[in-house]
Formats: structure tokens, C-alpha cells, sequence
């Protein structure tokens, strides 16, 4: 059998472009023992994987230049050779970039018996969900009646952050750019705040106006002017989740940091940077708890859906332009 897969060619220096991705073709060998060959339904990307494209290793090992790509995928087992899943089985894994999958069957895990669509594990159940859920509980220790800012409001981790603050009883502003992200916030009870062309001091003025109050909790994906505009508003005592810091993914050099970092210390603030990988042994608290909220239609979710293997790099670098409404899928 044939798998088709997706190599990385050079490691780029700032954003990445076409040039960098081969799609390739390989025969795959016959099953050992312990093995499992998945036929891949869903692809995940994901803006960590820009990290793994500098060819040095951060919190996980980069990409091999020439060797098949990975990431989160869905899809079905059609042959096994280990008695822990069966052909049919859906199953997620991390043999993403690719349309058929071989991997060793512990890593591969049946999806739960819940009735929700097959990619939420990709999304609001998945990675970034467990991501949402994780800074909000465990790193900033949000609790009801707290002001919550989250950046990257209409992405896959930032719309799930801010309608769990929302369901704790928080008041919750979020950033996003695009007038339809923008809309879509407000219609959950968001105050939406636009960051588009705003220096950090107008950025800061437009959170003040939303969260009267101060800022409690500021849940970070963007780093750059959406940090120091969030730094000038933080009440004393608050805290700050740092996810990511995808406005600086791609920087050739390194940028200067927030001019006023000394807000940590006036505020007394506790700024935390985590990797969610680290706490996944608590996956099965934030299942139990969003899984009948996703079941039940109580929390609205949006995936970008892109079609076919060959759009994955096209959804990767959609990335970094503000390309998706919550998850960025590819479906095959």
C-alpha cells in the first residue's frame, strides 16, 4: 500500500512558503508486530508547528528535513497487528500530513464513546481545548467574578478560553481583528475588541473601555502589541497564561520585549508560560467536564475546514494571516 505524505525541504527564515513543503510518496512496509495502518479522515495544523520548523529543538523535537511531517490526525484503523484496537476503530494519533498512517498502536487511542463529530478531538475536545481549559484553571486559576482578557479570541484555544471564563460567571473581553471573528465574540457575550492597526497604547485604551474594571486573568496567544496593551490594564494580584506568541512566529531577528514589564511588579502579577503536554494527565478532568457542554450544544465551536492533502500547506500558512475561525482542519 501506498501512503502519500508532506516533507519539510529547508528549515525558513521567517514565513514560511510553498517551497518549503514536497508532497512525496512512499510504499509502506508490510505491518510488524505491535503496529497499526490508519486511514487518516482529519488533519490537524496548528501554530506550534512553526517551532518545529527551525530545525533546533525548544519544548519538542523540530522536523527532519526530508522525512514525513507529523501532527494530529483522525482516522480509521484498516489493519492491525496488536490486540489493543480493531479494524473500524477510529482512533486519534500523531501521524498527521499524510493520508495513511503506519504507527506503533500505543500511539493511537480510540475515541470515547461520546456523540460529538469525530474531528472535535482535533479541536475543542482535542489539543487545543485541553489547552483553553488548562490555562484558565491551572495557570491563571480563574475563578467566578473575574475580569478575563483572552488574545487570539476567535482561534481554536482563544474561543474555547472565553466561553469557559464566560460560563464561570467572568466578565470577558476578546481580541480578534476581522469584523465577522468580531461579531461572532459578541454574539457570545463577549466584549469584542479590535486590534488591527492599534499601537499598544490604543489597544490598551479599547480594553479599558471594555473591562472598566481591570484585567484578573489575561490568557496570551499573540504576544507584541496585545501583551503590552493586557500589561497596562492588569488589576493587583493578576495572572497571566502565556500560550503562545504567534506574532513573533515568524520574526527574522529577535524584537524587543513589552517596554512595561515593570507592571508585574506594580501589579504584584504572575505572568506563566506552559506547554499543555504537561498536563495531560488532568485531560480526563477537562473531558468530563466540556464533553457534555460540546454533546449538548452549549458551547459554540467553529472549525475553517480546508479539502484534500494537497491544501495542507495552504492551511498551515492561513495561519499566520488570520486565515481561520476557531480550528483550522484539513478533511480527506
Amino acid at each position: 500500500m501506498q501512503s502519500q505524505f508532506y516533507t519539510l525541504t529547508d528549515y525558513p527564515n521567517g514565513l514560511p512558503d510553498h517551497s518549503h513543503f514536497k508532497l512525496e510518496t512512499q510504499t509502506l512496509p508490510e505491518l510488524a508486530e505491535g503496529e497499526v495502518r490508519i486511514r487518516n479522515r482529519w488533519l490537524s495544523v496548528d501554530p506550534y508547528m512553526r517551532g518545529r520548523m527551525n530545525g533546533i529543538r525548544t519544548y519538542v523535537e523540530p522536523f527532519e528535513l526530508g522525512k514525513p511531517m507529523q501532527g494530529g490526525a483522525i482516522g480509521e484503523v484498516i489493519e492491525t497487528h496488536d490486540s489493543r484496537l480493531k479494524v473500524g476503530d477510529i482512533v486519534s494519533h500523531m501521524g498527521g500530513w499524510r493520508d495513511i498512517a503506519q504507527t506503533p498502536a500505543e500511539g493511537a487511542t480510540a475515541l470515547p464513546d461520546i456523540d460529538v463529530p469525530e474531528q472535535a478531538y482535533l479541536g475543542v475536545l482535542g489539543m487545543p481545548g485541553m489547552t483553553a481549559w488548562t490555562g484558565l484553571n491551572i495557570i491563571a486559576e480563574c475563578k467566578p467574578g473575574d475580569n478575563v482578557l483572552v488574545s487570539a479570541a476567535s482561534g481554536a484555544v482563544g474561543s474555547l478560553a472565553v466561553q469557559l471564563a464566560k460560563a464561570k460567571g467572568c466578565h470577558v473581553v476578546g481580541i480578534a481583528g476581522a469584523a465577522h471573528k468580531l461579531a461572532w465574540l459578541e454574539s457570545l457575550g463577549i466584549e469584542p475588541v479590535n486590534y488591527r492597526d492599534h499601537t499598544a497604547h490604543e489597544l490598551s485604551d479599547a480594553i479599558k473601555l471594555a473591562s472598566p474594571n481591570g484585567i484578573d486573568v489575561y490568557f496570551e496567544n499573540v504576544g507584541g502589541v496585545c501583551l503590552e496593551a493586557a500589561l497596562s490594564q492588569l488589576n493587583e494580584g493578576a495572572r497571566i497564561a502565556v500560550c503562545g506568541m504567534i506574532d513573533g512566529y515568524n520574526d527574522k531577528e529577535p524584537v524587543p520585549g513589552p517596554s512595561n514589564l515593570a507592571q508585574l511588579i506594580m501589579r504584584k502579577a504572575k505572568m506563566q508560560g506552559f506547554i499543555v503536554a504537561d498536563h495531560w494527565a488532568s485531560y480526563s478532568y477537562f473531558l468530563n467536564e466540556v464533553a457534555p457542554q460540546v454533546a449538548e450544544g452549549k458551547l459554540d465551536y467553529k472549525e475553517t475546514v480546508k479539502e484534500g492533502l494537497e491544501s495542507t500547506p495552504d492551511a498551515f500558512l492561513a495561519l499566520f494571516e488570520g486565515g481561520n475561525t476557531g480550528k483550522m482542519l484539513i478533511k480527506l
